[in-house]
Parts: C-alpha cells; sequence; structure tokens
C-alpha cells in the first residue's frame, strides 16, 4: 500500500493509477553501465569514472566549497560541491573509492567536475546493467522513492492485460512499430547498447511507438467527439441570398477569393441539419468580420437569432458600430450587450432578445449569464475564441431554441494556428482560412530601436502627426499588473504630452468606463485625437486607416502574438505603415529570438508556427485555463510524420476494431476524453 503522503505527491505528477506509473516514462537517462579512465574522459558529455579520494578540503575563497581529488591509474580529476553537507565532508574522506558522473570541463584546479553524482562504491563493484532513468518528480518524492514505485508498477502488471497491444497488427506493420510492451519495458529498463543518443532525443524505435500511440489516443477522442456533433440536429439555416445580396450590393469593397471561398464553406454548413463547429482563422486584417456578418445574415434570414460574443467591451463595441452600419439599412436590429450597461438599458437589452426582436445580439461574457435568454437561437459566432474557456463557449451554445436543436457554432481566431497544431487539437472542428488579405493594404515596415534612442522616436512622431498621421504609443503589461500597466500609460501619457505641446494626445485603458473608451477611441477614428497612448486593450480589432505609426513600449516583454496583433492595427489605409518596437537592453535569449522573429516575418502563420516552436502547445493554445490536456511525449514540430500516420488510422479503427479503439484511448487518455467538447 502506499500511504496517503506519497499519495498525493504522485497524483500531482498525474499519477492515480499503476496505469500511469508505468506510463511515467523517464525525462533523462544516466549511463552508468561502463566507466571511462579519467585520462580518456570527453570532456563536455555526461561521463561515468572511477577513482580513489587522495585529497580532501574545504577553502573559504573566491567562496567556501569542497575540494576532492580523485585519482586513478590513468590521471587526476578534481571534485568541487559549492552547496555541501558537514556529512559529505566525512562520507568523501581521503581513500575513500567514489563513481562519479557529471561533466568534466577545465577548471582553475585542470580537469574537473562540479556537483557530480557521486557514490561510494567497493573495489570491483559491478556496473549498472541498463543505463539508469531519471523521471521527472515533484518535492518531497525522491527519485529514488519514485524509481521503486515504478519498478513495483511493472512486476504487479507484467502478467495482465493492461500492458497487451491495442493496435491491430495491419498497423503494426504498416508503419514500422515495435510491440507496447517490448517499448515499455525498454524506455524503463534500456539495455547497455542501446544508442543513449536515440534515448536521449527521443528518436528510438519504443519511442516511436509511445508517441504514435499517444497521437492516434488524441485523434480517436476527436474523431468521436465529431462523430457525436454530427449525430445532434440543428437548425436548417438555407441561403436565400436577399438580405446577403444587398449587403454585398452596399459594400465599398468586393470580397477577395479567399474570402469567397470561405463564405461557401460556412453556408453549406449552416444549410446542414447538424450543428457547425467551424474555425474561421485569418491574419490580422484579413477580413474576418465581413464573413462573419455574411454567416450572420444567413441566419436572420431563417427567422433565427444571432449572438456574437467577443473578449473585450472596446472589441465588442467596435463589431457593434460596424456591423449596425451594415445592418440596420438591411431593416434588422442589432442589440449591444455588456457588464457595464446600466440596468435600466440592460433590462430593455434583455427583453429585445427574449422576444426575439433582437435579431443581432453583441456582447462580452455577458451574453451567457443565467438571465439572458434568447428566443430563437440559431448561430453563435465567438471572436478571438482562445480567449474563452471550453465552459463559457459552452454556455452560449446551451443558450440555443427551446428544442433539442442546438445552434450553430462559427469561432474565430486572428490568431493563426500553424498547421501541425490545427492537425493536432482542432482535428474535431471544420477549419476555414482566410489566406490573403485585402488588396490595397501597404505592408508594415518594423524597426528594431533600443530605448536609449528614444529621441529619434519622438522626432519620427512629431513627423507623422505634422504630415497629418495618427500615432499610436502602446504602453507594456509589466509583470503581469494591470495596475502597474495603468500607471505607466497615465505617466506616458503626461510625459508625451509635455512633449508634444502642439498635438491633441489621447489615453486609452483597461479600466476607463466603456463610454470614455468607446469616446476616446471615436475620436481617434475622426483623427480630432493625433497620438493615442493605450494599453494592450487596443490588440484587437481597433480600425483607423489614417493611424501609419505605432511604437510598442518595452517590446521585448510582449509575446509573438501580441505583437503581431498590435501591429495589425496600422497599414490599414494605402499609406506605407511603420512599427517601431522599442526595446530596453540586456535582452533575454528568448526576446532576442522573439523580436528577431517578428521583424523578419509579417506573415501570421509563419510567425505562429515560430512562436510554438519557442513556446510548445500548452502556452501558444492558452491550455492551461480550458483544461487541455497537452501531449506528453510527442512533438509537433518533430513528429508530424507521425501525426499523419494517426489521422490515417482513425478510420480503420473505428470502423474495423471498435474494441480495441476505445481499450486504447482508455489506456491514454482515461477521464480526460472530454477536453475537446466545444
Amino acid at each position: 500500500m502506499i500511504n496517503p503522503g506519497i499519495r498525493e505527491k504522485l497524483s500531482r505528477l498525474g499519477i492515480r493509477n499503476e496505469l500511469d506509473m508505468i506510463l511515467h516514462l523517464p525525462i533523462r537517462y544516466e549511463d552508468e553501465t561502463h566507466v571511462f579512465p579519467i585520462a580518456d574522459a570527453p570532456a563536455g558529455k555526461t561521463v561515468q569514472i572511477e577513482g580513489l579520494i587522495v585529497h580532501n578540503e574545504v577553502i573559504s575563497r573566491p567562496r567556501r566549497q569542497l575540494i576532492c581529488h580523485v585519482e586513478d591509474n590513468s590521471g587526476l580529476l578534481v571534485m568541487r560541491f559549492l552547496n555541501f553537507y558537514a556529512s559529505q565532508i566525512k562520507s568523501y574522506a581521503v581513500g575513500k573509492r567514489v563513481r562519479l558522473l557529471g561533466e568534466i570541463r577545465g577548471g582553475f584546479f585542470g580537469a574537473e567536475m562540479v556537483h557530480p553524482k557521486c557514490r561510494i562504491v567497493q573495489e570491483g563493484e559491478s556496473l549498472a546493467e541498463s543505463m539508469t532513468p531519471v523521471y521527472s518528480t515533484t518535492a518531497g518524492l525522491a527519485q529514488k522513492v519514485l524509481g521503486k514505485l515504478i519498478e513495483r508498477a511493472l512486476q504487479s502488471l507484467e502478467n495482465t492485460s493492461f500492458l497487451t497491444e491495442t493496435l491491430p497488427e495491419k498497423i503494426i506493420q504498416k508503419y514500422q512499430l515495435i510491440g507496447f510492451r517490448e517499448s515499455i519495458a525498454c524506455l524503463h529498463h534500456p539495455l547497455p547498447e542501446t544508442s543513449l543518443d536515440a534515448l536521449q532525443t527521443r528518436s528510438h524505435p519504443a519511442w516511436r511507438r509511445i508517441k504514435f500511440d499517444e497521437l492516434l489516443a488524441q485523434q480517436l477522442s476527436m474523431r468521436l467527439h465529431y462523430r457525436q456533433r454530427r449525430s445532434r440536429t440543428a437548425p436548417i439555416l438555407l441561403r436565400k441570398h436577399q438580405l446577403i445580396d444587398r449587403l454585398l450590393h452596399q459594400l465599398a469593397f468586393t470580397l477577395t477569393a479567399a474570402q469567397t471561398k470561405v463564405v461557401e464553406e460556412i453556408s453549406r454548413d449552416l444549410a446542414a441539419p447538424y450543428p457547425m463547429q467551424r474555425l474561421l482563422q485569418g491574419d490580422v486584417g484579413s477580413g474576418k468580420t465581413i464573413v462573419a456578418a455574411l454567416a450572420a445574415l444567413q441566419a436572420i434570414e431563417n427567422g433565427f437569432q444571432v449572438a456574437l460574443m467577443a473578449p473585450t467591451e472596446i472589441l465588442a463595441e467596435q463589431h457593434y458600430q460596424k456591423l449596425s452600419a451594415w445592418f440596420e439599412p438591411l431593416g434588422i436590429s442589432v442589440v449591444g450587450l455588456s457588464g457595464s450597461q446600466k440596468k435600466k438599458h440592460k433590462q430593455a437589452a434583455q427583453d429585445a432578445i427574449a422576444s426575439g426582436n433582437a435579431q443581432l445580439v453583441i456582447g462580452t461574457h455577458a451574453l451567457f449569464q443565467e438571465q439572458i435568454v434568447f428566443h430563437r437561437l440559431g448561430l453563435a459566432i465567438i471572436d478571438e475564441q482562445h480567449r474563452f474557456g471550453v465552459q463559457q463557449r459552452l454556455a452560449l451554445r446551451m443558450k440555443g431554441a427551446p428544442s433539442d436543436a442546438v445552434p450553430h457554432q462559427l469561432m474565430m481566431s486572428a490568431t493563426p494556428i500553424p498547421r501541425t497544431l490545427s492537425m493536432s487539437y482542432y482535428a474535431d472542428l471544420d477549419i476555414s482560412i482566410i489566406d490573403e488579405l485585402p488588396p490595397g493594404r501597404s505592408p508594415i515596415v518594423t524597426k528594431l530601436i533600443a530605448d536609449n534612442r528614444r529621441d529619434e522616436v519622438i522626432a519620427r512622431i512629431q513627423q507623422a502627426c505634422h504630415s497629418g498621421k495618427q500615432v499610436y504609443w502602446v504602453c507594456p503589461l509589466i509583470e503581469e499588473s494591470e495596475t502597474l500597466q495603468l500607471q505607466t500609460a497615465i505617466e506616458t501619457h503626461e510625459t508625451l504630452s509635455r512633449i508634444f505641446p502642439n498635438l491633441t494626445v489621447g489615453l486609452v485603458h483597461g479600466r476607463l468606463p466603456t463610454q470614455d473608451k468607446t469616446a476616446v477611441m471615436a475620436l481617434f477614428k475622426q483623427g480630432e485625437i493625433q497620438l493615442l497612448i493605450a494599453t494592450t486593450v487596443i490588440e484587437v480589432g481597433v480600425d483607423v486607416p489614417n493611424a501609419s505609426l505605432m511604437v510598442i513600449e518595452n517590446a521585448e516583454r510582449m509575446g509573438l502574438s501580441q505583437l503581431h496583433q498590435l501591429r495589425g492595427r496600422v497599414g490599414r489605409g494605402a499609406e506605407a505603415s511603420v512599427c517601431i518596437l522599442l526595446f530596453q537592453q540586456p535582452l533575454s535569449e528568448i526576446a532576442r529570438k522573439r523580436l528577431k522573429i517578428i521583424f523578419k516575418h509579417t506573415d501570421g502563420f509563419e510567425i505562429a508556427r515560430q512562436d510554438l516552436h519557442l513556446r510548445g502547445p500548452g502556452e501558444f493554445l492558452g491550455a492551461r485555463q480550458s483544461g487541455m490536456p497537452m501531449l506528453r511525449f510527442a512533438d509537433l514540430e518533430c513528429d508530424e510524420e507521425l501525426l499523419t500516420a494517426a489521422q490515417a488510422s482513425v478510420d480503420d479503427m473505428l470502423s474495423h476494431y471498435p474494441d480495441l479503439a476505445q481499450r486504447h484511448i482508455e489506456r491514454w487518455l482515461g477521464e480526460k476524453t472530454e477536453y475537446l467538447r466545444v
């Protein structure tokens, strides 16, 4: 029996049963299967040496440290500890035989190992028979204890069905996979002849099998969700053209080929008897709003309501202004709903929604509050869908028509999602991509300028405003503190107002009342404000074609997606636009990489791909707040071939081997199969 204290620590690692235990695979390996003579041991690699301690002393300069000299027949090595216990001084006494595992490098005292793994051994003591696995662990759970528990689980499951094969022979042969049981044994107990490099880089056949299994479980689960969704009913929203044609006729622009293509895809989905679950992706400024508007009209023409949900009030207001201008000439009632509305306005909006008089409802998360009842909701549009958790999106969907019918759902994202990521995590959604920008958009020039050249930036702002252009100055989010961000924005506003007494300088931030934010943005849009100091509240959705210069302060603190989104606020007109990224020196390595990527690339999909590479899928998707389990073993960058193979195997498994498919999902996902419900 495992005591409750250890059980609690295991649960922190996601280990709740014996199967979890054996699937807790090593993060790296130590090769203790052979010993190098000191003279022949390669520098810069982790190696094991054995020798006698011939000298032991504690020195106090330049700092207190324990120094031991270890000798074998070939030479001498210094072992150095900067942090040590009194017991170690006694343990590593002169005359003791030790085995050291660590990296040899040149030091002040000659060849040395700093903080090696050190064991007292007897002469002639046998070496390890297999490489030593190292597991990820948690505070209070020693590596040795965890290793023993895993070993016990392996022995206990050896003759049970837990380790039996869940893949049909056909798939194993097709992709040249080794057995599951064999893979598990190899990864926990690799033989001495196993390539350490292949284990560490996870390219060994055993790792390949584990990664394939993990990807297959994910794809099977999502395909089942996809089928489950297709089994539900949704309102059939046929394309009737009348309102859609009128809107297209009154627009000052024509749709691009990419927009036309995705409009057709969405239109077909809406006319189907099962709920649409479509993700609309497009780069900043690609024209997703008009696509969403045409989808909304198709639902409204069929007598249904449409809800459009945005993550911020400023973006909801922007949508309200734009869609009202398009829809009201068509005789369509557009209602806005936000948390900051006065009680009287909110009640009037609620009544209009409940009666069905509100045909298009635009709001923030206020839309899925309990008291909001739709008369006949046919389509839910969610903008910047990654900002909302799974439960929030589900809550809006459940506000459908008072029948068994589920509303269609269109999710939009201006954060382009790399292909491998959408293959993996959005496989249960249909995806539409707007992969071209409208004509007439000017390219945006990105400049990286260190903070000590701020005077040059000031001069450039003066020049831009003098020539009739408008400028954004964006303040950073400092250490995730909205209060500090606000303070920075207010101080910047005061400073720049003093520097530019001849300019009208505005200020917009998240703490301003909605009506004040709206008023400031309206003045900026009308050209009354020349220089707008803003927090990252303007990241999404604000369109001012005359703004052709943006300065982003402390750009090194921001993520790539955020920088790309902000940069997309300029370049909305025909004029060449410039985005200046002001940064503080010295730069960290990751900040340098981020700025280099944003400087070199303007294609959102390429930026997203590089971002994925830097951050990994968990950070990229914001998966922590949405509860989506991440891949533990497969790497989307390196394992695209395995992902493609897993996808190709799904239908065969579900059609011909449903029992194996079910067992495979249970083995790998257990209770986590609900992670991509909406």
